[in-house]
């Protein structure tokens, strides 16, 4: 059977056994777009498309010219009240990175991550990553578009480092496939950020289930292939072992670490009674904790600077990922050296 024919096959059989487990005035006064013709580009090209403010001298959207992608997407951007783009002086930065079948408007609009932002003296950058799984895809090992990872270490960043006075004091955190990202980018770039916090990230992408959870999660997506994310987890295990968390733990030396999940797969304090156990927000977060228990003992083994919070019952779902960001919120900033107002 040709391989192409194999992988359409076990991506039928996957997807069945994944539904069982499954400065305001510096860039204008008004709230509309900026022109893009005053803004530096990314090294590969990428540019600033344009800017608007949604909380005039807090919060604006800037709109990327992506490379990477090949197309447009949006990054969502929240400012101290210190914040000038004509300034000297650069902020510390905190990305945050969304979870799969979402987009750059999770954080705001599910959190008070502008209520926590706005006592410390930080930039806070939540770029879009859509169902893109925080790599640069495989495509049957061609490589091409889209390149999510390219688009956040490299395009984002150097533009709102660049453009937008964001220094090189770099935290991440995320919650879902977005924790996942923040720890895999922390690996894969190393020194990137200082302190990396997940919430219910898979950080363990080949532990038992897992695979079949990821291929079921991507094939959310409108004609998108899930294989062509990292590829199949038999024939092509070595692009998925280079961008398991766990695989690449020895790279984590220096950088910080918050890791939270549940692992029973049973309801917690925030769900209703009588909840079904197959309701798939229980049933994945069973096979995330598991695999944040195999990242956990990988990272201890490592003698890593991890703090985890395995906190047995609970759903993959926001109330937990707002408890533990709030939690971790001001190690965070400490890491950071953002100061407090």
């Amino acid at each position: 059977m040709p391989a192409r024919s194999r992988r359409r096959l076990t991506r039928r059989v996957g997807a069945i056994t994944a539904a069982a487990i499954i400065g305001p005035l510096a860039m204008t006064a008004a709230t509309g777009p900026v022109q893009a013709a005053t803004y530096k580009r990314a090294s590969n090209g990428a540019t600033v498309a344009g800017v608007k403010w949604i909380k005039k001298g807090s919060q604006f959207d800037i709109t990327i010219n992506s490379k990477a992608l090949g197309a447009k997407a949006k990054v969502r951007v929240l400012v101290p009240k210190t914040w000038k783009r004509t300034a000297k002086r650069t902020w510390p930065v905190l990305y945050a990175y969304h979870g799969g079948r979402d987009s750059y408007l999770s954080w705001t609009r599910s959190t008070d991550i502008e209520g926590m932002a706005r006592k410390y003296d930080v930039m806070v950058v939540m770029p879009a990553g859509n169902n893109g799984s925080y790599t640069n895809w495989w495509n049957d090992g061609r490589g091409g578009k889209p390149m999510w990872e390219t688009f956040h270490t490299l395009e984002v960043r150097e533009l709102v480092e660049r453009n937008f006075r964001a220094g090189g004091a770099r935290a991440c955190m995320g919650n879902s496939s977005g924790g996942q990202g923040c720890v895999t980018y922390a690996a894969r770039f190393p020194k990137m950020f200082r302190h990396a916090a997940s919430f219910s990230g898979p950080l363990s992408i080949l532990s038992p289930g897992l695979p079949s959870l990821l291929l079921y999660t991507m094939s959310g997506t409108p004609g998108v292939d899930p294989y062509d994310v990292y590829g199949d987890p038999i024939i092509d295990r070595a692009n998925w072992k280079a961008h398991d968390p766990a695989s690449l733990a020895s790279k984590l030396r220096g950088t910080k670490l918050y890791i939270s999940s549940g692992t029973t797969g049973q309801p917690g304090p925030y769900e209703k009674p009588g909840m079904a156990p197959w309701d798939v927000g229980l049933t994945s977060e069973k096979a995330i904790g598991y695999s944040n228990q195999v990242f956990l003992n990988k990272a201890r083994q490592l003698k890593l600077p991890v703090t985890a919070n395995l906190y047995g019952n609970g759903r993959h779902s926001w109330p937990y990922w707002i408890r533990e960001s709030n939690k971790v919120w001001p190690t965070l900033m400490k890491s950071l050296g953002a100061r407090r107002f």
